[in-house]
């Protein structure tokens, strides 16, 4: 395959994953991982990197797009079905009714984000048992680590971010975050380069979270000085990255 000239933005992708990953460990000779893939920037520009990765790696890395449809709109996935074909990638795309489940009377006293986030979960750990998968893939990237460390602080009382790398069922499944360490608008400017086909987010609570609120809050707060934005980022990278280092 002909070697493909990437712009600065897509080379800190490739670069930085690449580098997260060798750190901690998420893969090796005979790993298989499943990219969950829901048709935004974060996951879908991860899925384009990973599969670059996969061609520099010294060992075979077996890969897997898993797409839960939450349900707003049955079609929205076909762009994804079509740009694995052409590709050769293996995916399992289902569609559910977990969203409009989420914001029906079923869970009129939970937040319908959590509820539909969980059930895609429990969903996506189920087709890694079915696949034999021994990773899952997610694309939280900064921005995520970010704004889940302060709503931790502000909701729950702790110091908690994104885990890197996390063991589950006794180690038979690892929960991945290989573009933890890099910025949203990396990928963003990324993924229109690559002309990635991402479609929009029709779910009706989207924008209008909590997790929005508290980011547009932090956007804020880090306009207080020149540099204060990667001064936080740097930081709670650093953490990360460290913690996660420390419980390997």
């Amino acid at each position: 395959m002909p070697r493909i000239k990437l712009t600065y933005a897509q080379k800190k992708c490739v670069a930085t994953v690449g580098m997260l990953m060798q750190k901690t460990q998420m893969a090796s000779a005979g790993a298989r991982i499943g990219i969950a893939v829901s048709g935004g920037v974060d996951s879908f520009t991860l899925l384009q990197v990973l599969l670059i990765r996969r061609r520099i790696l010294p060992f075979p890395l077996e890969l897997m797009v898993l797409h839960v449809n939450p349900g707003f709109d049955p079609q929205d996935h076909a762009p994804l079905v079509d740009w694995c074909a052409r590709r050769g990638v293996a995916a399992h795309v289902e569609v559910t009714d977990f969203g409009p489940r989420a914001h029906s009377e079923e869970n009129r006293k939970g937040s319908p984000c959590f509820h539909c986030s969980w059930m895609r979960r429990k969903r996506l750990f189920e087709l890694c048992g079915q696949y034999g998968l021994t990773h899952l893939a997610l694309g939280h990237n900064t921005d995520d680590l970010v704004d889940t460390f302060f709503m931790n602080i502000f909701q729950n009382g702790r110091v908690d971010g994104l885990s890197c790398n996390e063991p589950f069922f006794g180690g038979k499944l690892h929960v991945i975050r290989p573009a933890l360490l890099v910025e949203k608008s990396y990928m963003k400017t990324a993924a229109r380069q690559w002309k990635l086909p991402i479609w929009a987010n029709v779910c009706p609570s989207n924008g209008v979270t909590r997790r929005a609120d508290i980011h547009d809050k932090i956007e804020d707060c880090m306009k207080v000085g020149k540099g204060t934005k990667n001064k936080v980022f740097n930081a709670l990278k650093r953490y990360q990255l460290d913690l996660t280092l420390q419980n390997l």
